[in-house]
């Protein structure tokens, strides 16, 4: 940072604490949303789908704000070390996060669509793959906020099990299109459905290698070495 005056760096911290803070609610937001569009699916009420499609709006504005703090940060203060690590890290969350309040909004719309039909049983196999993502999301914020190494690094592995959740209700699903044919477009509107929740988890993934960059300043997006937690 080019001048470290006391008044520069409280201005900076508050800068560092405002787009942090920004990140949390667009956490939040984007949480709470994938939550009412599977429950508008299990619990079959529209109005919660809506109410996602609505709300991402908020989303995309706090993306666009986080990414103008950002570069603002980066332009006015220069920073270096982990404090570039993180705004650049945190602009990278926000884009990740955005991705998740897209896959909600895709639920929430196939979810409207079949609230329209008679329920079908096999919509409780969305709810297994939807604990394990919302889980692993949950975990990344986490890991990131809280510069958990150990947490971050165990995303990988645990977003592998969602992979093999959501292929496992894949099979059941095309066994169930092969013999239904009647419901044939519902149980497509659920292979969907769990495929989306698959890629909430490889945001998730991308969300822990931010906190592991930020942590431990290494990049392992591409099979690097894992760091060494003490």
């Amino acid at each position: 940072m080019p001048d470290e005056t006391p008044h520069i760096l409280g201005k900076f911290q508050d800068a560092l604490d405002k787009i942090s803070a920004d990140l949390n609610s667009m956490a939040d937001q984007v949480t709470s949303n994938l939550e009412m569009a599977v429950r508008g699916l299990t619990e079959r009420d529209s109005t919660l789908c809506d109410q996602v499609i609505a709300d991402d709006a908020e989303v995309d504005l706090l993306e666009m704000k986080i990414d103008e703090e950002g570069l603002r940060i980066m332009t006015l203060y220069q920073p270096v070390a982990t404090d570039l690590r993180r705004v650049i890290s945190v602009m990278k969350v926000s884009g990740n996060l955005e991705r998740v309040g897209d896959q909600a909004v895709s639920i929430a719309r196939r979810a409207r669509k079949m609230n329209r039909n008679l329920e079908i049983a096999e919509t409780r196999l969305v709810e297994p793959v939807y604990k394990k993502a919302i889980s692993l999301l949950q975990k990344s914020l986490g890991a990131f906020a809280e510069g958990n190494l150990e947490h971050a690094l165990e995303i990988r592995g645990e977003d592998a099990e969602l992979n093999e959740a959501q292929k496992s209700v894949s099979k059941q699903l095309t066994s169930r299109m092969e013999n239904d044919s009647a419901r044939i477009k519902d149980y497509l509107d659920l292979q969907f459905i769990v495929r989306w929740l698959e890629r909430v988890g490889d945001h998730a993934k991308n969300i822990a290698e931010e906190a592991v960059f930020v942590t431990a300043a290494m990049d392992i997006r591409h099979g690097a070495e894992r760091p060494e937690v003490e």
